[in-house]
């Protein structure tokens, strides 16, 4: 008889309560939706962006842009580690404060040419799909799922690393399909 590895793994038992929300969408996710195999070796990110300087409006109107004007170190570390093919949520701040689409990089960091001093990079962005129903960070918030995510843990930063559940959850939750 196969035992319950799930729930006699004392590691698992002794998981804090909260974090179960978390833990039985994962587990669950693995029976019951398959698994996009092009996507599933990807890395995941959110960047920021005010849409009064640059929306992703802007973004699907231009059709690929450079994300330029990063400077702090964190974010940098960040578009340095992006490799062509990753994605990325679009989240606009202060007014809108709400994730509005995707988007993919297309070109991975090279060095930023609106830099006059000091190692900063760029990486080249192309839209991908506008998000069917915008997430607001009040709705984030409010979701024992997403309460990992760095946008609520570290809502400073630009650019910032997503886990692929999260990722997918949001797509989910936003009804939006890629």
């Amino acid at each position: 008889m196969r035992k319950n590895i799930l729930w006699n793994n004392p590691t698992f038992c002794k998981v804090e309560l909260s974090l179960f929300p978390r833990l039985l969408y994962v587990y669950l996710r693995q029976f019951l939706v398959p698994l996009n195999q092009n996507l599933k070796l990807m890395n995941c990110w959110l960047i920021k962006s005010e849409p009064e300087a640059f929306s992703y409006q802007d973004l699907e109107k231009d059709g690929v842009t450079m994300w330029d004007g990063v400077r702090n170190y964190a974010a940098r570390n960040n578009l340095r580690a992006m490799k062509t093919g990753d994605l990325a949520l679009f989240y606009h701040s202060l007014s809108d404060k709400a994730i509005v689409g995707v988007c993919k990089v297309s070109k991975e960091h090279y060095p930023d040419p609106t830099a006059t001093s000091g190692d900063w990079s760029v990486v080249d962005f192309v839209p991908v799909k506008t998000l069917t129903r915008p997430l607001s960070l009040a709705a984030i918030k409010a979701d024992p799922v997403l309460q990992e995510l760095p946008l609520i843990r570290n809502s400073r930063l630009s650019v910032m690393p997503v886990t692929r559940e999260d990722f997918d959850y949001i797509l989910e939750i936003t009804d939006t399909s890629l």
